[in-house]
């Protein structure tokens, strides 16, 4: 993503999710070129999991951290909330989410289940 204008890895995204037949748009559009993304996904039972980006190690790999394996948890009105927390402090934010049954959430860099550091 780091390569690619946020607008279109955005699009991307929401194409794959279409693709494997989930329902994906953007529910918050930030800055087109450069803007953070997080990605929502709900499984449509009242829960739901939070991706965010990141960097790991010394090369700086791009992965993305499931928010949700910490204290946030999988309870989707708390995910929601935590969003929109996040959005009060960065107008650029992006937010997608991907509504899918079986909670798949269409990245392809890899995901990191521990949670962010406090």
């Amino acid at each position: 993503m780091a390569d690619l204008k946020t607008d279109f890895w955005a699009s991307a995204l929401i194409r794959r999710a279409e693709i494997g037949g989930a329902f994906a748009a953007v529910v918050r559009k930030g800055d087109p070129d450069a803007g953070a993304v997080l990605v929502k996904v709900a499984t449509l039972d009242g829960r739901a999991r939070l991706y965010a980006p990141a960097r790991r190690g010394e090369e700086g790999e791009r992965v993305w951290l499931d928010l949700s394996a910490g204290t946030l948890g999988d309870d989707e009105r708390a995910v929601d909330a935590h969003v929109r927390r996040q959005a009060e402090f960065d107008p650029d934010l992006w937010v997608i989410e991907i509504e899918d049954k079986a909670g798949r959430h269409f990245l392809l860099e890899p995901v990191d289940s521990q949670p962010p550091p406090q």
